[in-house]
């Protein structure tokens, strides 16, 4: 089963992840694609698009197509973005027929928990990216520099309210994983209801990473994401080399 976040709760999604938030991020992304992209740079795939959050800033870069294998999460992409093309798919699976300039994945990549599934979603943004092009990898946390924490969060939109708390901690270190538990108050006309929800994610070391992009036939590096409050962490920039490269 997916997280409720995902499901029957995507209609309190924004409250947890407001799209605004990810202006930052996309500014990043775009100046990353532009240095590492030779020739144009006008058509993106993203996988695991979730609400479509990044494409409301990248799409005025270029021409996404969006991709998530949560339907609900894909109407509120198809609601928020209109003009994107929107396909439900499995990034461990999909394979579209075409090539990108830019293939993005993005926190959906976080939950591949077992090596052979990250190596799967790897190759298929590798099949995505044309010679020449790039994509950029954003896991959430790397087993190298992982920290357990947590913090009380909050979202309004005039009809609802939410308080939540967000815990990421390792039950098991070693074993590749982690958890991400959500405790949430939803309150809504008057009326408050109580829901945990539960996200187990992959939790990699960057050699892992390095090796398994490399692998697949990238040349990787990677950069600094800004992620709020003047922090950053670490996501990589992949080119698929032009035929003839090293």
């Amino acid at each position: 089963m997916p997280p409720a976040l995902y499901a029957e709760l995507t209609p309190w999604y924004h409250l947890v992840d407001p799209p605004e938030d990810h202006a930052d991020e996309a500014a990043c992304f775009i100046e990353a694609f532009a240095g590492a992209i030779v020739g144009p740079s006008t058509t993106l795939l993203e996988l695991g698009s979730g609400a479509g959050n990044n494409a409301s800033h990248l799409k005025a870069q270029f021409a996404c197509t969006l991709t998530d294998i949560s339907e609900p999460m894909l109407a509120l992409s198809r609601a928020r973005n209109p003009e994107c093309e929107h396909v439900a798919g499995d990034m461990r699976t999909l394979r579209l027929g075409r090539v990108f300039d830019a293939v993005l994945a993005h926190d959906g990549i976080t939950y591949m928990t077992t090596e052979p599934d990250l190596r799967a979603a790897i190759e298929t943004a590798f099949v995505h990216t044309r010679p020449g092009g790039a994509a950029i990898f954003t896991p959430d946390d790397l087993a190298d520099t992982f920290v357990e924490g947590a913090e009380l969060l909050e979202g309004n939109d005039g009809e609802r309210s939410l308080r939540y708390v967000e815990w990421s901690w390792d039950p098991v270190p070693g074993d590749g994983k982690a958890r991400a538990e959500y405790a949430l108050l939803m309150r809504e006309r008057g009326e408050v209801r109580v829901f945990h929800d539960r996200h187990e994610t992959g939790l990699f070391t960057r050699a892992t990473w390095i090796r398994l992009l490399e692998e697949a036939g990238f040349v990787a590096e990677s950069v600094r994401r800004p992620i709020g409050d003047g922090e950053t962490d670490e996501v990589f920039v992949c080119r698929r080399p032009m035929a003839g490269e090293p």
